[in-house]
Order: structure tokens, then C-alpha cells, then sequence
């Protein structure tokens, strides 16, 4: 990792926030900032440039609501990756928690988002990027 950046890794789990000081702890990641995430934030201490969401996005009860709010813990530039699996994925969560790539793309505009790119390089997950 580059020196200088910080990492705010944010759950809402306080056993995996936990989880994350002790190993950022034990490999000597001194810009690892552990953040115990809620539900309607990330409670991200200052604005980000990058926000990386991966396989969760099925986990945030109001989706609208959350990315519009989480405008405020972005930098002016700052993106918002998320990758989530395909409905046809072997595997991951039920069908019923996964999304097209549409439906998360429908969401992410009504929450002031635009796609700025799309990956397809993951064989079972979506990989889109929004700023």
C-alpha cells in the first residue's frame, strides 16, 4: 500500500471490527482504520476517495437512502465500486438477494449516482463503478 493512504475498513459487525484491529494489528498495518459502519452510514471518520463494497450491497436495508447519504463521506471525485454476484452465479447468496447489473445501476441514479464504468472480468460478480 502506498504510503500516505488510509484505509477505513467499515463493518457493521463489532466482533469483525474487532476482528480487523487485531490483524491490522499483527501485520503492522498502521494505515488500517478499523470503523464500526451503521446501517444508515458508513460513519466514515473524513470524506473518501474510493468507497469498495463487495458482496453486501444486498445487506443495506434502504439502498437509496444510504448511497444518497454516503455522498457526504466522498471526496468531490470520489467512486464507488461495488461488486456484487450475478443472479446466475453458482453461488453466493439466494437468487433473491442478488441483482442485474441494471437493477444496481436504477438505484445508484436515483441515489445521484451515474455508472461510469462496467467490468466483466469477475465470472460470477458484477464489478460497477459509479461517481
Amino acid at each position: 500500500m502506498s504510503p500516505g493512504l488510509t484505509v477505513f475498513a467499515a463493518d457493521i459487525e463489532p466482533a469483525m471490527v474487532d476482528h480487523l484491529k487485531k490483524r491490522a494489528a499483527s501485520e503492522q498495518l498502521t494505515n488500517v482504520v478499523p470503523v464500526l459502519a451503521g446501517t444508515a452510514s458508513p460513519n466514515l471518520p473524513k470524506p473518501v476517495d474510493v468507497v469498495l463494497i463487495v458482496d453486501t450491497y444486498h445487506h443495506v436495508a434502504d439502498r437509496v437512502a444510504y448511497f444518497r447519504n454516503l455522498k457526504q463521506s466522498l471526496t468531490p471525485s470520489g467512486r464507488v465500486a461495488i461488486v456484487d454476484f450475478r443472479k446466475d452465479s453458482p453461488e453466493g447468496p439466494p437468487v433473491e438477494f442478488r441483482f442485474t447489473a441494471e437493477q444496481i445501476e436504477s438505484e445508484m441514479k436515483q441515489a445521484g449516482y451515474r455508472l461510469d464504468a462496467t467490468h466483466d472480468f469477475l465470472p460470477r460478480q458484477h464489478f460497477l463503478i459509479f461517481s
